[in-house]
């Protein structure tokens, strides 16, 4: 509560919350850096220089190529019928290419044809040398037709069905314009010559999703077993509590792995897995809570108005265990993403061509020591930052919930 002229507001025990959770810097960052890594999560493709399903455009002359680089790409249409897809398909899968890429180091026209040289993977040597139409490049071409010149013009028919004629010299403006371009690897090239950045970003998207999904299933089971077990106590609760105890007492890596053995290597499977693995912390927890609570005089009133137990333990139990359990939440969503990533450093969690975080360790941890360890150390940069993030939001919410429940 607090006075103004006279009069008395309340204030409710969230916004007290609130309020102190927005003074404690360090729990403010980690939501900070949540929130960007879930925008990036979300609209990654609309943002992110490699924008194909998973990020997966390999460039394989371009492998392991240090942070910075950059690289003239020939983008070369490719002829067969291509379609864009919508906005909502290219946030959530990406956008296959148009077009097929050749890294050049050098190119040149003659006429109505573009010659280049390949890259060949590093600088200072030789690459092969090619040629395109300059209506090949630019169209995707019905083959079946062949292309006519006459005059400094360029007659051709596309893949619909569409009959062009276009002059050579706007074709070649086309063509230097739009289809060979300077492309930027702001964070390098991983070892198949995907965009390391890409791969990052994309990355982001698959340990929120464990963690959301896992958190969410632990948060399912752990608070229903526990509520039963500290509120009807007797024989329920010996068996709800030998149950935690046996899982309890199995390493939680060894459990997932089990679970992960028992469903099958997947997306889908690595969410199940570790989400059975974490349920135990919130049923203690739950069950501790209720069994304080259920002796309180509210509750003994919603009992001698004849509420039913189930009734009880959703409006007058629960609610008041809500504190507690997001702060637990936290520690478990940071605790999801670090077993994701253990899953798939071992091979076992997200499968290719997905990128995880955990994977690109495995894939990349043989380069540190061959001068290219920021390869892996990237990756496990990022686990680190999204676990100490959660960490520090855990750490905030639980003085600013401790604060407002002594005030």
């Amino acid at each position: 509560m607090f006075f103004r002229k006279g009069k008395v507001h309340a204030v409710s025990p969230g916004t007290i919350a609130w309020q102190r959770f927005r003074r404690i810097p360090t729990a403010m960052a980690g939501l900070v850096w949540i929130m960007a890594a879930a925008f990036l999560a979300i609209f990654g493709y609309l943002i992110i220089p490699d924008s194909t399903p998973y990020a997966n455009h390999q460039q394989l002359e371009l492998a392991t190529h240090p942070p910075g680089s950059r690289m003239e790409i020939l983008k070369v249409t490719r002829n067969q019928p291509y379609e864009a897809p919508g906005i909502l398909n290219r946030i959530i899968f990406g956008v296959p290419k148009a077009y097929n890429t050749i890294p050049v180091q050098q190119w040149w026209f003659e006429k109505d044809i573009l010659h280049y040289e390949t890259y060949p993977g590093q600088e200072g040597f030789p690459g092969l040398e090619g040629y395109f139409s300059l209506a090949d490049v630019l169209y995707a071409l019905d083959t079946s037709f062949d292309i006519k010149k006459e005059d400094g013009f360029l007659t051709f028919r596309d893949i619909d069905g569409n009959l062009h004629t276009r002059s050579i010299a706007e074709l070649q403006a086309l063509a230097a314009q739009d289809h060979i371009r300077e492309q930027l690897f702001l964070l390098g090239t991983d070892r198949f010559g995907r965009d390391m950045l890409s791969q990052l970003v994309i990355g982001t998207r698959v340990s929120l999703s464990v963690g959301f999904i896992a958190v969410f299933i632990s948060l399912v089971i752990g608070i229903t077993l526990g509520s039963l077990a500290g509120f009807f106590r007797g024989r329920l609760d010996q068996i709800i509590l030998w149950l935690v105890n046996v899982v309890w007492s199995i390493p939680t890596l060894l459990l997932a792995i089990a679970i992960t053995f028992a469903l099958g290597k997947g997306f889908w499977q690595v969410f199940v897995a570790v989400g059975l693995t974490m349920w135990v912390e919130v049923a203690r927890l739950v069950r501790g809570q209720v069994i304080s609570i259920r002796e309180n005089e509210h509750v003994e009133a919603a009992r001698a108005l004849g509420l039913s137990s189930f009734r009880i333990i959703r409006r007058h139990i629960l609610p008041i265990t809500t504190g507690p359990v997001i702060i637990i939440s936290a520690a478990n969503f940071a605790s999801a993403i670090l077993i994701e990533a253990g899953l798939s450093f071992l091979g076992i969690g997200v499968q290719p061509p997905m990128p995880s975080w955990g994977s690109m360790i495995r894939e990349h941890y043989g380069y540190i020591i061959l001068d290219k360890g920021y390869l892996a150390f990237l990756p496990g940069l990022a686990i680190m930052l999204m676990v100490l993030a959660f960490m520090l939001l855990g750490n905030g919410l639980r003085d600013a919930l401790d604060k407002s429940a002594q005030d």
